[in-house]
């Protein structure tokens, strides 16, 4: 198998698990514990569900693994088409995972004060749950930013639809409008969600492509064997 397919569907192996960790811990399991005018409730749900809060910190952690792991490997397949866009991937997507991972210290700080309170524990649990959650609302920044490059890798390089690549600057730019919009009119949070959509397709889009082909063939003809994998140290 051509180095640049590897590159690609590892590329695309990294993103689908950054998918799937994000939807079951920020999206499964948050809902089931955190109740968002209740902080009695959020202490409560924490205390009587303690391996599935652990289990969200776990998730948590994973999303920053996958994330950066998934940046790098963006970089490493397309720093030879457009080498300043694929630092950017690079870049936004480790600021976006160090975000996540201050949000995992977060949630595990308030399983600690759910199980061992220390002064009131429900407002100290709810606060650590509130700024969790905002630091994924102000992170959709930086994950916006990460989407404008990657589509502009997939336009320059003509390796994949450009569609795609549209699709994904597009759903970049309504990403980072939308983390404006919810903390400048939080009463357009509808209109905040819609512009997310486009990311939300590009994104499903971009995993299946990189799983399912890699590359378009003239990305092989174009590039040498090794490509998508690092230089050789000089000596």
């Amino acid at each position: 198998m051509h180095a640049l397919i590897r590159t690609a569907r590892t590329t695309g192996l990294f993103y689908l698990g950054l998918a799937i960790a994000g939807l079951l811990g920020f999206v499964v399991i948050r809902s089931r514990l955190f109740a968002a005018d209740d902080p009695a409730a959020t202490l409560a749900h924490l205390v009587d569900n303690q391996s599935l809060a652990r289990a969200g910190v776990a998730l948590e952690l994973l999303i920053v693994l996958t994330q950066a792991l998934a940046a790098i490997w963006f970089y490493r397949l397309f720093r030879t088409a457009d080498p300043l866009a694929a630092s950017g991937i690079a870049a936004f997507g480790l600021v976006n995972a160090v975000t996540v991972l201050v949000s995992a210290a977060l949630l595990a700080t308030a399983v600690e004060v759910a199980l061992d309170p220390i002064g009131d524990a429900a407002t100290t649990v709810q606060l650590l749950y509130l700024v969790s959650g905002n630091l994924w609302g102000v992170g959709a920044l930086f994950f916006g930013l990460w989407l404008i490059p990657m589509g502009s890798c997939v336009l320059r390089s003509g390796w994949m639809p450009r569609p795609l690549g549209w699709v994904l600057v597009s759903g970049g730019i309504g990403y980072v409008l939308s983390a404006f919009i919810r903390y400048l009119a939080p009463e357009a949070q509808v209109v905040a969600d819609a512009l997310a959509y486009p990311a939300t397709v590009g994104e499903f889009w971009i995993v299946i492509y990189l799983l399912a082909i890699g590359v378009r063939r003239r990305a092989l003809d174009e590039a040498p064997r090794d490509a998508g994998t690092a230089a050789p140290a000089s000596t």
